[in-house]
Formats: C-alpha cells, structure tokens, sequence
C-alpha cells in the first residue's frame, strides 16, 4: 500500500447577484429532483466521473452502485435541498432519453450552500451544461435565502477550476485528499 495526496481547492461565490439559470441547447431539457429519478442521477454522476481524476480521489465515483449509494446518502442528508439539485437530459427526436448532467445541492449551514459533484459527460461537454448546472443550483441556493456557496475540486481538474472561477467563485482553502492505493 502507498498514499496518494491530490491537491483540492474550496472555492466560494457570494449569492448576491441574480443566478438565472441559462437557457439550454435544443435537445436538452432541465429536471428538477425528484426521488423516482434517483438512479439516473446516478447514471449521470458514474458516466461523468468514472474515467476522470475524482474516480481516483473518490472511488465510489467509478463503480455503479457507489453512485447510487452515494446519490442515495445525499439524498437523505437533513441538508438535502431539491432546490438545488438538478440533473440535465438530452431527448433525441425519437424520445429517448439520456441523463447527461448532475448536480446535487446541500444546506450546509445556514448561510452556505454546498455543491456536490457537478458532473457532464464527456460526449456532452463543451456546449455549457456544467455551467448551467452549477447557475441551476446556485439560483436554487439563493431562492431558499442562502447568502454564499462553496464546492471542492480537485486541482487537476482545469475545465472545472476554470468553469467555477468565470462564474465569480474564488479559492478560500487548498486541501489534501489522501487516497491509499493498493498495488497487486
């Protein structure tokens, strides 16, 4: 065994102004949460991260039913704000659906919103779903009176860091996951 620390950034965005979330690109729709949906949430969060640096990080990211375990946990949380969690889907012209994006929120305190797991993936990227994800949840936060949001992201991580930061986000705290790795 062996111990892997990855360098994590807490970044917070006051909830001040006006977070209206965007309109999305045809196709695509906004879900609000609702427990039934529970697994494609999950679906979405596996497909987001399972090839990405937080699978490495947090290893129920890259397995199904640690998705579905944690959306489970999170759901369930006393903090929990449906306000706040919203998941993207993609209909196709015959109707089919395809979960593409998730977001969860949680009332931290009584003034901090938390984002949990921003997740898009990866055939979907680069059209701004992550951004109206992270809009989604903050307008969420800031509908239930919260006053500031915050989020961790593994430094790796550019896009993201990147997406947080033109959103008004700034880094308040450099953390360090330790992540034991097994060899064999």
């Amino acid at each position: 065994m062996s111990v892997t620390y990855y360098k994590r950034f807490r970044m917070e965005v006051d909830l001040a102004r006006s977070w209206a979330p965007p309109a999305l690109p045809d196709g695509y729709r906004y879900v609000p949460w609702r427990p039934d949906r529970l697994a494609d949430h999950a679906e979405a969060k596996l497909l987001s991260f399972r090839d990405e640096i937080d699978s490495e990080v947090f290893d129920c990211l890259g397995d199904p039913v640690g998705c579905f375990d944690l959306m489970q946990e999170i759901s369930t949380r006393p903090g929990f704000m449906p306000e706040a969690t919203w998941l993207i889907e993609h209909v196709d012209p015959d109707g089919t659906l395809e979960p593409c994006g998730t977001v969860q929120g949680i009332r931290a305190t009584p003034r901090y919103g938390g984002i949990q797991n921003v997740g898009v993936v990866p055939w979907r990227r680069g059209i701004g779903l992550g951004r109206a994800l992270v809009t989604s949840a903050l307008f969420g936060f800031r509908a239930m009176g919260l006053r500031r949001a915050y989020l961790e992201v593994t430094s790796q991580n550019v896009a993201a860091v990147r997406l947080y930061k033109s959103l008004g986000f700034r880094r308040t705290k450099t953390l360090y996951k330790a992540v034991e790795l097994a060899y064999g």
